[in-house]
């Protein structure tokens, strides 16, 4: 039922993870797929073989989202690749593992994690949505912790609910063309989470969640493409949280 042939996607943070789940679903649902990322090329190039296996004219664009000059290259080499965009997710983002409360919080740790998970997202979006005609998809990934805050982390908090805000503001911008959505994930079974899940966090973290797991990245990557398909064509704005039942808001 979702068909996105003829259709062409860019991914931030598509080497792993969410990211490459993402990209890869995209692929089986007919869309050429771009993605980025910062470092590990080697993992990137993995996933523009697998997205070319499928049929699919695949792209990867190394480099710094927080820096506009990366966030308008980026954008010129999927234009001249795809010619248009139709779908962009920005995943691309980092969770520090250490929980430091605010009065030990450094300026330099605040700093790196704005300009990953908030800078690169304004700097890719705005690239992106100038490459999108009417039918455009955007989706923002956030968290939980953008709902509910997050103790001892802060920094990544903020960034998640400013996210949201953005999401909010920018779905009403451009509507009637474009929709804008937020995908909000819990706890994901990734490499990023790892740190947490080490010497039995994986089954302490299970248990506080009601569906009583961790799920893998395609969980994720299935609302996603849902968010990018037909059939929420009149979805816009929305927050979608795929946490298993952890945070119960709209």
């Amino acid at each position: 039922m979702i068909d996105l042939r003829g259709k062409s996607s860019l991914v931030t943070g598509g080497n792993r993870g969410i990211g490459r789940a993402t990209a890869l679903l995209l692929a089986r649902a007919g869309a050429d797929v771009a993605i980025t990322y910062r470092t590990r090329s080697a993992e990137a190039g993995m996933v523009v073989d697998q997205v070319a296996r499928l049929g699919r004219r695949a792209l990867a664009v190394g480099g710094d989202l927080g820096d506009p000059a990366t966030a308008a290259r980026m954008a010129g080499e999927v234009a001249t690749a795809f010619g248009r965009l139709d779908c962009f997710i920005a995943n691309a983002g980092i969770w520090p593992p250490e929980d430091v409360p605010l009065g030990r919080l450094s300026e330099a740790r605040w700093r790196a994690t704005m300009t990953t998970n908030l800078d690169s997202v304004f700097l890719s979006a705005r690239a992106a949505v100038g490459l999108m005609g009417p039918g455009g998809r955007v989706v923002i990934v956030s968290s939980t912790a953008g709902l509910r805050g997050e103790a001892g982390h802060a920094d990544y908090a903020a960034t998640k609910g400013a996210v949201i805000a953005l999401t909010k503001s920018l779905a009403i911008e451009y509507a009637p063309d474009i929709t804008v959505n937020c995908v909000a994930p819990g706890w994901v079974d990734t490499e990023m989470c790892e740190p947490a899940f080490a010497s039995g966090g994986r089954e302490r973290i299970s248990a506080t969640i009601p569906l009583r797991r961790i799920p893998p990245p395609e969980d994720i990557a299935g609302p996603i493409v849902f968010l990018c398909s037909d059939l929420a064509r009149h979805v816009t704005g929305e927050v979608l949280n795929v946490n298993g039942g952890t945070v119960l808001c709209g």
